[in-house]
């Protein structure tokens, strides 16, 4: 396991900085906007991710797949149109939120959408080629980067401060990642014959098919709750779940995202047995990590949540001890989405997914009508906690996982 802790922990320890950062700095802009700017942030980022994540629509998680540098080129140049395209599609959804009143700030949505889909793209290189330190540094840039722009930005008193820093950061993360330039630069991407680049299309086409709508689903459930919550209780009640979300998902994004980055490449070159170990061993370290997390905010959530961000965010605190179950279980479950990739189970990953998003939005929406807020965050984790059950029992005993 050398070879896999190792990068693990360098990803780890860069991450680590990332996230205290903007966490350091939360009670600070808390401060800065209001529950309400929380809320309109809150959607911004819902929707800008549901378009980038796909920005690519997937192929660029062929790349740790693929050993040879001419169909690695090929990937690549695939990647770079395809980015371009989705960009160019989300331009018309910014204009038609724009035309709803809020023009200043969804004129951020397609550079959003270009920037973040870009760093996407090239965290998968740079994690084909194993720069587990430039990946590390990335991060750092990407994260902390983002909350000292909107601290800046909500000290200056700019009303849209929220969404402009992580979209300045994005760029800033692109810039770093692209250096150095992959496969002779983007003019040599670009001069990729057509052929050579559809090919790479028609060979990888189980990622738009079938791992693009399972990514766009996942995103869109976080849309989907955040209309259902500024539909059921306003804004602030949105900017309460975002910024709940944003601690308790912290160590999930911090530690998920490393151990995914290392065990997507470790699982594509392993034997069947072999790679259902390792899956097992993963759950199993992650379930025991996050316990204490769990119980500490059962016991003590709103209480930490007033005492940092101040007593109008007390109530954030409450929704923080009734997703604690959830978290707890999304914690584990993170990092496990690179699994089904390696193991070509695409298809069962999709279902799976679309059942737990319906589970999601039905138990929220339920729970939501019967005891408001607060209601709709315990039928969540309880509708999860089981779920997700499910889903660790399931890669757990794959019988046939694909062999390298």
């Amino acid at each position: 396991m050398t070879d896999f802790v190792k990068p693990v922990l360098v990803l780890i320890g860069g991450g680590a900085i990332a996230q205290m950062i903007p966490l350091a700095l939360g009670p600070m802009l808390t401060r800065l906007y209001t529950p309400e700017q929380f809320g309109h942030y809150t959607l911004f980022a819902a929707i800008a991710v549901n378009c980038s994540v796909v920005a690519c629509w997937r192929y660029e998680y062929a790349l740790p797949l693929v050993a040879d540098e001419g169909k690695a080129r090929d990937l690549m140049a695939l990647c770079q149109r395809v980015l371009i395209v989705t960009t160019l599609a989300s331009c018309p959804l910014a204009w038609w939120l724009g035309a709803q009143g809020r023009l200043e700030a969804w004129a951020w949505l397609p550079p959003m959408v270009a920037f973040a889909g870009a760093v996407q793209w090239l965290t998968l290189w740079a994690t084909r080629a194993k720069r587990f330190p430039a990946l590390a540094g990335a991060r750092l840039l990407q994260y902390g980067g983002g909350a000292l722009a909107q601290a800046a930005a909500g000290a200056s008193s700019l009303v849209h401060g929220l969404i402009v820093g992580p979209v300045l950061a994005a760029a800033a993360t692109l810039i770093a990642l692209r250096h150095p330039a992959p496969l002779g630069g983007w003019l040599a991407l670009w001069r990729v014959p057509r052929t050579a680049w559809q090919a790479a299309a028609r060979e990888h086409r189980s990622f738009p098919l079938l791992n693009t709508p399972h990514a766009f689903a996942g995103a869109l459930q976080d849309t989907l709750t955040v209309v259902l919550l500024i539909w059921w209780s306003g804004d602030a009640a949105a900017g309460f779940w975002g910024l709940a979300l944003r601690y308790l998902k912290a160590p999930a994004t911090l530690v998920g995202g490393a151990v995914s980055q290392v065990l997507y490449p470790r699982l594509a070159g392993s034997d069947a047995a072999t790679s259902l170990r390792v899956v097992r061993q993963v759950m199993l370290v992650l379930a025991l990590a996050v316990a204490p997390l769990v119980m500490a905010l059962m016991l003590f959530g709103p209480a930490l949540f007033e005492l940092l961000f101040g007593p109008r965010w007390r109530e954030a605190g409450e929704l923080s001890r009734a997703l604690a179950p959830y978290i707890g279980a999304h914690f584990v479950a993170s990092p496990l989405s690179v699994v089904t990739m390696a193991w070509e189970r695409q298809g069962w990953a999709l279902r799976l997914a679309l059942a737990g998003q319906v589970m999601f939005i039905g138990a929220l929406a339920v729970g939501l009508q019967i005891g408001g807020l607060q209601g709709g965050a315990w039928a969540v984790s309880t509708a999860m906690v089981a779920y997700f059950a499910w889903y660790f029992w399931s890669l757990a005993t794959f019988e046939a996982p694909r062999a390298a």
